[in-house]
């Protein structure tokens, strides 16, 4: 008899490792069931309640980003929401790490043999392990979201799209000792249609002279009829406007960045368009957000000189097809003076930019986002307050499907030592109206534009410009980069 029961206690004690283990792989699989199985049901019951919550957020927010995708958005990247959603990452990985330690102590691991109790207790403790490291990472990916959107994006006040249109000013400066900040060498004027995300990037050559201001402003006040050599003393191009207002903060009371505010006006007196934000991008720091989000692929149409302009020439860009850049040479690529004109450079920074438009993915922005983070928060500076996130985030998802065109006011159409402006005026109008032209075009049969790309047209549309030779007129910016 005691031989038998000896023997009914080996074959059970399989049996008990086998439950041991089962009640661990349902902790993983759905937190709570080992313990409405074998434990405390009132433990098991909140478990479920706090996991059909966290699903039931899931479902709505899924429902709400399909009628309201941009305020889903700005829900999502609220600094206070990505608060909430860090600590509840912690609270989840604390309240998992005990179920399994619950479910390791409802196994009765001292009834089991020492091999079968080692086994079980290696197997408890890796996947306590595993999904505190996924729920901590994930709430560091969350912080790093949160201060990103904190320190790039701030609580600036909301502008209104003018015309249906949103105006952004997107400025690229070299910072360095000589320098008054990060005075801005690349001006670039993205007007972005408020429904469609259909975007046309207007290129100021930094070169243009006898600015002119909108009314009742103060650099209007200060210079009645332009940005002249006898009133500004020196350096009088559009690039020279962050400067002297930069010199000149007695003028701008209470203004944080009278450079950049001074930009902007430059920029309305010049198109007669509103600039609703800017957005500010060191380009010496450039490259590591290109290296952040892997680099770029473009077309190179001749060899572009790496360095030059006041330091030796260090090698070349060759030319080629589908050529993928690192941050390196994609910064060269847009910022390189040597041998080129202002003009030539222009078109290589729409190029870069129209290819960060495209080949950026949600998918790559969210495997890379603490490296994106943390680069964004060194190059970039804009005025764009934190509850905007969301609409430009929807209309840049919009923009992807769309073709991206531009107009550069350059010579020969524009003399920039002595400018046309109501030419300017006159170009820009025609180039946004082109834009405008393609949504109508696709207009669904309630009068509502439509983000589907119009059919293309019957005769292929040379481009007249290249990046090697920029455009007068209106083009599509893909048509020039692969010129």
């Amino acid at each position: 008899m005691p031989q038998e029961k000896a023997d009914l206690g080996n074959l059970a004690e399989p049996v008990r490792f086998k439950r041991a283990l089962t009640l661990l792989l349902m902790t993983l699989i759905l937190p709570g069931s080992a313990q409405i199985a074998a434990g405390s049901k009132r433990a098991g019951r909140w478990a479920w309640r706090v996991i059909f919550g966290i699903v039931a957020i899931v479902v709505f927010l899924l429902l709400l980003s399909l009628v309201w995708r941009s305020g889903t958005i700005n829900i999502l990247v609220s600094p206070k929401t990505l608060r909430l959603v860090q600590i509840l990452l912690i609270l989840l990985a604390i309240g998992w790490a005990a179920l399994f330690v619950d479910a390791y102590r409802l196994g009765r691991p001292l009834t089991l043999e020492k091999n079968h109790r080692l086994a079980a207790s290696i197997v408890d403790g890796l996947l306590v392990i595993l999904v505190m490291t996924v729920l901590i990472y994930a709430s560091t990916i969350v912080s790093a979201q949160r201060d990103f959107v904190a320190s790039v994006f701030g609580n600036g006040q909301k502008s209104k799209a003018d015309k249906g249109r949103y105006n952004i000013l997107l400025l690229g400066g070299d910072s360095g000792a000589d320098r008054i900040g990060t005075r801005p060498d690349s001006i670039t004027m993205a007007s972005v249609d408020a429904e469609t995300g259909r975007t046309v990037l207007i290129g100021l050559p930094r070169n243009m002279a006898k600015i002119p201001f909108p009314a009742g402003t103060e650099m209007a006040k200060q210079f009645p009829h332009g940005f002249e050599w006898k009133n500004c003393g020196h350096d009088c191009y559009l690039n020279g406007v962050y400067t002297w207002a930069m010199g000149h903060k007695q003028f701008f009371p209470g203004v944080k960045e009278p450079g950049l505010l001074a930009t902007s006006q430059a920029a309305e007196g010049i198109t007669g368009m509103k600039v609703n934000y800017y957005v500010l991008i060191d380009i010496a720091g450039f490259q590591h957000l290109l290296d952040a989000v892997g680099g770029v692929t473009v077309d190179v149409g001749k060899k572009v000189p790496i360095g030059g302009i006041g330091g030796p020439i260090k090698g070349y860009i060759q030319p080629g097809k589908n050529q993928h850049l690192d941050g390196y040479h994609a910064m060269w690529f847009a910022r390189s003076r040597a041998g080129a004109s202002d003009y030539e450079r222009m078109t290589r920074q729409k190029c870069v930019m129209t290819a960060m438009l495209n080949q950026l993915s949600p998918q790559k922005v969210l495997t890379k986002f603490q490296a994106i983070a943390s680069a964004s928060k060194e190059v970039v500076q804009t005025n764009i307050p934190a509850g905007e996130l969301g609409t430009f985030t929807d209309l840049a998802l919009d923009s992807k499907k769309l073709p991206v065109s531009s107009f550069s006011p350059v010579p020969p159409l524009i003399h920039t030592g002595d400018p046309d402006f109501a030419l300017v005026r006159t170009k820009v109008a025609e180039a946004i109206g082109k834009s405008e032209a393609l949504d109508k075009a696709a207009s669904d049969g309630n009068g509502k534009k439509s983000n589907t790309p119009s059919k293309a047209p019957s005769k292929p549309v040379k481009p007249s410009g290249s990046p090697s030779q920029p455009s007068t007129d209106v083009d599509d910016v893909a048509s020039i980069c692969k010129a």
